[in-house]
Formats: structure tokens, sequence, C-alpha cells
């Protein structure tokens, strides 16, 4: 199937690697918690109506399952919090848990504590950090991770000015249909995921992340293998 695909650009194959959400058709429909202040309302809505217009997914915004300081997990969707978790050096993160390949849950987390500085405090970077980390959970890694380089158009390029980089581009959508060209024979989205062992979810502290798998420039990447295939995955956005 996916040699009939048209090729992407090098720069454009960016899939975190196997990560996807299980699925039985095409396009699904992701819910994302929202635990974000009225502040944040609306770059949550940006962030949402953009991934949507991909023609594997769509996302909705339901009520929060947890609270923003906890931002705990929710079987088969995604919390979306924002709270002031302190200078812990992170500016995003996106977490997933992962049975196999298959995400059964996620969380988006932005800073306030550094969103509330004044280079931080635009909507520019505001939509850029929401949007990528969002994309992070659908099974999408950066398209270019150097910060000087030009500004690619997409919010999964790390750059200096984050103002052309704010929504995906068509190669983020296109990175979309090659990772979810297949089906599945079952689901996670949506789905209770049932727990062998109850085990503590990684905190705001990178000792709890588990190895650090993967650093460059502003962007680190940890896992926390719990065996028979279970890990969780935190991708972080650093200050």
């Amino acid at each position: 199937m996916f040699l009939a695909l048209a090729p992407l650009p090098a720069y454009a194959s960016h899939s975190w690697g196997n990560y996807h959400w299980a699925r039985t058709v095409n396009p699904f429909t992701l819910k994302l918690g929202d635990n974000m202040s009225s502040s944040w309302d609306p770059y949550l809505a940006t962030s949402s109506a953009d991934w949507s217009l991909s023609a594997v997914l769509d996302t909705s915004i339901v009520s929060g399952g947890t609270t923003a300081n906890r931002c705990k997990p929710t079987a088969g969707r995604v919390e979306v919090c924002n709270y002031s978790y302190g200078r812990n050096g992170w500016l995003g993160m996106a977490r997933i848990w992962i049975s196999g390949d298959h995400i059964y849950q996620g969380i988006v987390k932005v800073n306030d504590s550094y969103f509330k500085t004044t280079t931080y405090n635009t909507a520019a970077w505001k939509n850029t950090v929401l949007c990528q980390e969002t994309g992070h959970t659908l099974g999408l890694d950066h398209q270019d991770e150097d910060f000087y380089n030009a500004p690619l158009g997409t919010c999964m390029d790390y750059s200096i000015d984050p103002t052309p980089n704010q929504h995906p581009n068509q190669h983020d959508y296109d990175q979309l249909e090659l990772i979810y060209a297949h089906l599945d024979s079952t689901t996670t989205v949506g789905q209770a995921k049932p727990q062998r062992v109850r085990q503590t979810d990684p905190g705001d502290n990178p000792k709890s992340w588990g190895k650090q798998v993967r650093k460059h420039g502003k962007s680190e990447v940890y896992e926390l293998n719990r065996g028979q295939r279970e890990k969780v995955v935190t991708f972080v956005f650093t200050y």
C-alpha cells in the first residue's frame, strides 16, 4: 500500500517511530480534553481546527477529564493542559502511552511559568508550541530541529521566529496520511485501556521520564519502558 503513494520530500518524512492510534475506520475522531484557562482556549480551538484539516483524522474539543496542575491521562483521548509548572526547563510537553506501536492515551502540557514572560507571551509562540505538542500525540515528529534554520512554515519545525510556524503545512498532512494509510483490527480511540498493574505516571521532573533517547537543540525525547511492550514516551520542547 505504501508503494502506491507519491514519495514525500526527505524533510517531510517525520513520523514519530511507528506510533499511531489504532482504529478501524478513516477518518477517525480524536477527543481533546480541554483543561485550559480561558486565555488559552482560542489557541486550543486553532490547533484542533488545524489538525482536523487532515484527510485521515478529525479532532473534537470536549470537557477536560483532569485538573490542569495534575494533567492526568484519560484512556482513548488526549488531555490538554496549561499551568505554571515551574521553571523546570521545558516550555511544552507531549506524552503518549503506548502498547506495541499503538497510542492509547496522551497529554499535552504548556508551561505558563515561561509563557507569562515577555518572550513567550505572544500568539505566535502559543500557537506554535500547542500545535506542535498536539501533532506529537498524533504520531508526528519534527520536520527540522535546527533552531536557526529558515522557518519551514509548519509548527513541526523549530525556529527562532515562530511567526511563520503557527500551523501545520501540507507535508504534515501528507505524513499523517502515510501513518494512517492502513486500518487496524481494533481501536484505541475512545477506548478504556485495561491496566495489568497500577503504575505511577511520570510527572514534571525528568528523573521520572525514563531514559533520554534523543537530544538535539531544544528537542528532547525520553522513554519509560514498562515491560510487555508497554512504554511511556515524553517529547519536550525545552526553554
